[in-house]
């Protein structure tokens, strides 16, 4: 079986400590030659110029692929495009178009009055642009707020057919459920590729009340075994082997390629990377 194909996501630094750790993740993760690396938008659009400023500078300075987040929180239309033509001066022309979440506080998401009132609007404006390729988001858990998990296959169909050409899923914890959730897109109609998005757990407390939030299911085996490794001091061994295990499951049915969700913490992900055949460019080149 050969290597996946990887992406992966960071967000953008908010100090100069974090800018130093994003600049070490991305000299750690590079020499796995991703597709691309994404770079996120914080709730509320609060990191609208640092994600803007984080896009322009991975691009000009890592050589690497960059696509930038782009929401439709706290902004007009108007301010919305000029930051997508920011992106495209800027050499970058790989969009990951996303509603958003709300501002901290704010219980449901509440379009600005001369602003998107969705994502699907705003894909069709960047598609009319003609300068961007145009990633979304997928939800094989149930969204929180959709009525039901076809809900969320046929607003995915509708983003699909508004312009974009490529799907990003939030995590999950069992391969079952991405490939229940692909067989679904099929039926429906979608062709454009589905992506697997994988959280290496590098803390569990934080993984559990994120995927709280956002509406993935937590198995009970996942967490009674996370609990039990927590106490014997063995956390980062069982999150290693469990993800490397679904990104397995995954590539046997089929999966070729895989989008990490790195949280700025490389060595995960790069282990992951390296049991699954995914070797530094210089190790490729030496072994052919």
């Amino acid at each position: 079986m050969s290597a996946p194909k990887v992406s992966f996501e960071f967000f953008p630094p908010q100090n100069l400590e974090g800018s130093f750790r994003l600049w070490d993740t991305v000299q750690t993760l590079a020499p796995l030659d991703p597709r691309f690396v994404s770079v996120t938008y914080g709730a509320g659009g609060t990191t609208r110029d640092l994600t803007r400023d984080a896009v322009a500078t991975l691009h000009k300075s890592s050589g690497l692929p960059v696509a930038a987040h782009l929401t439709c929180v706290n902004a007009t239309r108007a301010e919305t495009l000029a930051i997508a033509d920011s992106f495209a001066a800027a050499g970058v022309t790989d969009i990951v178009a996303l509603r958003g979440d709300p501002p901290k506080g704010e219980g449901r998401f509440t379009p600005h009055p001369d602003g998107f009132a969705n994502s699907c609007e705003l894909i069709e404006a960047l598609a009319q642009t003609g300068k961007f390729a145009i990633r979304v988001g997928a939800y094989p858990d149930i969204h929180p707020e959709a009525a039901s998990g076809q809900a969320d296959i046929d607003w995915l169909k509708r983003k699909i057919d508004a312009g974009a050409t490529e799907a990003l899923t939030q995590f999950f914890f069992e391969a079952e459920t991405f490939f229940r959730f692909r067989d679904a897109c099929e039926k429906a109609g979608i062709d454009a590729p589905i992506v697997p998005g994988i959280l290496p757990i590098e803390n569990w407390k934080g993984a559990r009340n994120f995927a709280r939030r956002c509406g993935t299911t937590i198995p009970a085996w996942v967490e009674d075994a996370f609990d039990k490794a927590v106490r014997d001091g063995r956390e980062d061994l069982l999150a290693t082997a469990l993800c490397a295990e679904l990104c397995s499951e995954l590539m046997d049915g089929g999966v070729d390629s895989l989008h990490f969700y790195t949280l700025n913490r490389p060595e995960l992900t790069r282990d992951v990377c390296h049991a699954l055949g995914v070797l530094p460019r210089v190790q490729l080149e030496n072994v052919a």
